[in-house]
């Protein structure tokens, strides 16, 4: 057993998301979305490099000792897994370690809307989830896959950097590949999926240009095609998606996404109020032949309209969904606030509402 798997069992057995070692503080978790320090020494440099160096592969301590950053993932049996992210700060080095439940929870019990369900049976197209970091993409996404998994007969080839959540086969077959182990790059694996007869694929992270536009392909020849961006919004994750590419693709781009694209789900993590724990508040933007009209036309600032109006479609808008869980009292009116976008429709639940600068 290595050293730092106490960690992880106290980490798992108290519920906490994140786990952070770094160079002269002292260990600290994340429960339920707050930091709180861990009653033990501050770390020193070499002490926490070996202790780290414990549990990494060869090539990756090769990569971090070139580079200053590496991610894996690493495996406690009968515990969980842990997506670990290395580092150098201005102390020596540090470490995240995000867990990763070994248990995939259902649509149901993650309390997603049913429209999810369809999501994962489309023949074909570009489904994307999308949040800032720490926001549940990856559980959201692992939930839909299990769905498929559970009811088509299907290849599902997965392309992530690390693999977080892993699929045993039930109805169909599922192939998950490790960006830099057993692939060169995101691109080389989509270059290769094409090759590789699969009828899902799902693309851990599309970063740049040539994913993009590779996922964008797959999507448009038959294959229904997965991925995350990093955007707070379905409307700031097409402007994101077609921003990539330089002036003279731009048009050709927006023919593409609106030809492939089937649904943009933007979520955002709360604190629960009610019990323990964390629960989402999803945007979701059907692609109907309306919202396909304003990408080609480049009418992309109409499309929250469209999500306003869309409810009969399973369109519904992140303020909406944070409305439900504020009035069924699962989250504070605080936090519903700090992340609403209109802010205004949530200014009457606060006790004391404060003057927002940013909006004066």
């Amino acid at each position: 057993m290595a050293q730092i798997d106490a960690f992880f069992k106290m980490m798992h057995e108290l519920g906490a998301s994140d786990l952070h070692l770094s160079t002269g503080s002292q260990p600290i978790i994340r429960l339920h979305g707050e930091m709180q320090r861990v009653k033990y020494k501050e770390l020193e440099h070499e002490e926490l490099k070996k202790m780290l160096y414990e549990i990494t592969p060869e090539n990756k301590i090769k990569i971090f000792e070139e580079t200053g950053d590496v991610d894996f993932s690493y495996e406690v049996p009968g515990l969980a897994r842990y997506r670990a992210n290395f580092f150098l700060q201005r102390r020596g080095i540090a470490a995240v370690f995000r867990e990763i439940p070994q248990k995939i929870l259902t649509i149901e019990e993650l309390g997603l809307p049913p429209i999810l369900k369809n999501l994962a049976m489309l023949p074909k197209g570009l489904v994307l989830v999308t949040g800032p970091t720490g926001s549940g993409k990856s559980t959201t996404l692992a939930a839909i896959i299990d769905y498929a998994n559970r009811q088509r007969k299907d290849h599902i080839l997965t392309i992530e950097d690390p693999i977080e959540f892993v699929h045993k086969p039930i109805n169909c077959l599922i192939n998950q590949r490790e960006v830099g182990r057993d692939t060169l790059s995101f691109q080389a694996a989509l270059r290769g999926a094409l090759r590789e007869d699969p009828d899902i694929i799902l693309v851990g992270e599309m970063r740049d240009l040539e994913t993009i536009q590779l996922a964008l392909e797959a999507a448009e020849t038959g294959h229904l095609v997965f991925g995350t961006l990093h955007t707070i919004s379905a409307s700031k994750t097409v402007d994101r998606i077609i921003e990539v590419f330089p002036a003279e693709m731009q048009g050709q781009i927006r023919s593409s996404l609106a030809e492939s694209l089937r649904a943009i789900i933007a979520q955002n993590l709360f604190k629960r109020v009610d019990r323990p724990g964390r629960v989402a508040a999803l945007e979701i933007l059907i692609a109907t032949p309306a919202v396909r009209n304003l990408i080609r036309e480049n009418k992309i600032f109409q499309i929250n309209s469209v999500i306003e109006t869309g409810k009969k479609f399973g369109m519904q808008s992140i303020d909406d969904a944070i409305m439900q869980l504020l009035q069924q009292k699962i989250i504070s009116p605080e936090d519903a606030y700090n992340k609403a976008v209109n802010k205004t429709k949530f200014r009457q639940f606060l006790t004391q509402p404060p003057e927002d600068f940013t909006e004066v």
